[in-house]
């Protein structure tokens, strides 16, 4: 018998990093479907108040807290409510650059998944935005509450007649929240430290912060979390996460664990 060895049996096909050039133009490309998308939205203002009427009185039909009660919070001092117009405004998108980045160049196939979730996600999104356009709880004056980007800086939003670039009447789901809560759910999944639940705080303040300012309702984030529940539903994580240095590399096991190499010659 022979003690030598063999290579390893061919290993289930494994994610490796994609194509950077690939993976830019996919992002860039989500981002202008996004961008456009929601524009494609715009001109329904009459609807877009009724839905909103509705949204608040389904809210207290349902005893929901009042999205008041948040907002006091911030309304203590100019302080908290700038910290959290800033917050809604510079940390959506940056930190989920960041979030896909990382996945990219240290969990390959997480990253493959969580860029499938978001892409998932935000398209359904941008579907329910053309059916269902919604005024947001800072336009409606049955609300009562502050709109705080303009009362005390800094904001995204220009006036609704003048603003060209942004559909303002896309509250439903939100996107600020659905995409932070993907982001801590990617990040518990794809590490493993005993704090990783840590990351839940991300979400939990966006929540406020959206709440808080008035550009969303709970509903808005209920919806958001129902979607991606779906989209994780329908798209797996693979099973093995390898990177582009790996690919390609077998392992080498003595042959006596696998066959009797010669064993009769």
């Amino acid at each position: 018998m022979n003690a030598r060895t063999e290579p390893e049996a061919a290993q289930p096909a494994a994610i490796a990093r994609p194509p950077l050039v690939r993976e830019l133009l996919l992002v860039a490309g989500l981002f202008l479907v996004y961008k456009s998308g929601r524009q494609l939205a715009t001109g329904h203002t009459d609807e877009a108040f009724r839905n909103a009427h509705r949204v608040w009185d389904l809210e207290r039909a349902v005893h929901l807290p009042g999205e008041g009660s948040v907002q006091s919070l911030l309304l203590h001092g100019d302080t908290f409510a700038h910290l959290a117009n800033t917050y809604y405004a510079t940390v959506h998108f940056p930190a989920t650059a960041a979030f896909l980045v990382w996945l990219y160049l240290r969990r390959p196939a997480h990253y493959v998944w969580a860029r499938r979730i978001l892409a998932a996600m935000t398209t359904a999104a941008l579907v329910l935005h053309l059916v269902v356009p919604l005024a947001p709880p800072r336009m409606l004056a049955a609300t009562g509450l502050v709109d705080t980007a303009r009362t005390y800086g800094p904001s995204v939003y220009g006036p609704p007649q003048s603003d060209h670039l942004t559909n303002q009447f896309a509250a439903m789901p939100s996107l600020h929240f659905g995409w932070a809560l993907m982001v801590a759910v990617g990040l518990i999944v794809a590490t493993r430290s005993r704090r990783r639940w840590l990351w839940l705080l991300h979400p939990l303040l966006t929540l406020l912060v959206i709440v808080g300012t008035a550009n969303h309702y709970w509903l808005d984030a209920i919806a958001a979390t129902a979607l991606l529940g779906a989209a994780l539903t329908v798209i797996h994580l693979p099973h093995r996460t390898v990177t582009t240095a790996a690919r390609g590399q077998k392992g080498l096991v003595p042959a006596d664990d696998r066959a009797l190499v010669g064993a009769g010659r």
